[in-house]
């Protein structure tokens, strides 16, 4: 990594550290209590439902040669790691949009839409952490660990992370059967990639929040006579001398998308946000904090 990325990713870890700061670390309620207990970081020091044998999985790339186990792997051409119960229950795998409509801002001193969702997802990794449990990426680049080295690889992760296209798609594949994920994008591209990541995620026991992040801009619509409309990456472009006839179509359509981003989220029981980057962070992690860690 040269010496530009990274001083990104020292100042996005700074900034994260900073919003997590106001808030307790993320523990369960009262409810939750005995099983947080048992599982956190002392928890799985005792016998008992934590440290019972779940299941095998395939290793991926980024596990510690320590966690294979190899009389399972030598019956096969493959490697398996042995995961325990704790292991998954308190796994939280985060993806953010790399798509190039993420780096919009309308204003000069409004945040782009990846950098609030960096500093977010950091946050709340940091939050998740002193908690006690394991965070990562939900592809197979970062697989969910502990600990504070934990945090920098996530914060080098999130800053070098960019995609060509305008739109990316979810990574589910390497989701952990019931785990947790936290998804935040703008939502803007085709949703059926999204509607698959969510089925996927439902049938493997996946809770998760999604946050739909929108520059106050692409809420409002404020254009008027004549416009040219260009997306992140040059590939669409459209020009109109009437930019204020489309504003009721617009606003139609991104109401529609947030009801089927709703509807989505609410069938693969998820819970689902919209975020404006002129809005408080600080509101938007608490609202997250929360919403990781209400169970069904």
């Amino acid at each position: 990594m040269n010496a530009a990325a990274l001083h990104r990713a020292a100042g996005l870890r700074s900034g994260a550290e900073a919003l997590s700061g106001s808030l307790p670390p993320l523990l369960a309620e009262a409810r939750h209590l005995a099983a947080a207990l048992l599982m956190g970081a002392h928890g799985r020091r005792r016998a008992g439902m934590g440290d019972e044998f779940w299941q095998y999985r395939a290793a991926v790339p980024g596990d510690e040669a320590r966690a294979i186990d190899w009389r399972r792997s030598g019956r096969s051409d493959a490697h398996f790691v042995k995961e325990k119960e704790w292991q998954a229950a308190q796994s939280v795998q985060i993806w953010i949009d790399a798509g190039r409509s993420m780096q919009f801002a309308s204003a000069p001193a409004l945040p782009e839409k990846r950098d609030r969702a960096r500093l977010l997802a950091l946050a709340v990794a940091v939050l998740l952490i002193r908690g006690g449990e394991r965070v990562g990426l939900s592809g197979d680049t970062l697989p969910p660990r502990s600990g504070s080295v934990q945090l920098l690889r996530l914060s080098a992760a999130l800053s070098a992370a960019e995609a060509n296209a305008d739109y990316e798609a979810p990574q589910a594949n390497a989701l952990l059967p019931h785990a947790r994920a936290l998804y935040l994008s703008d939502c803007l591209g085709d949703p059926e990639p999204l509607r698959a990541a969510l089925g996927i995620a439902a049938d493997r026991g996946v809770e998760g929040a999604l946050v739909m992040l929108l520059d106050p801009q692409e809420e409002a619509f404020p254009f008027d006579g004549r416009t040219v409309f260009e997306s992140m990456g040059g590939t669409l472009r459209h020009e109109t001398l009437k930019a204020g006839d489309l504003r009721a179509r617009y606003l139609e359509r991104v109401a529609e998308r947030k009801a089927l981003l709703g509807d989505l989220c609410r069938a693969a029981g998820w819970q689902f946000t919209v975020h404006h980057t002129d809005a408080s962070a600080a509101a938007e992690l608490l609202w997250i904090y929360r919403a990781l860690e209400r169970r069904r």
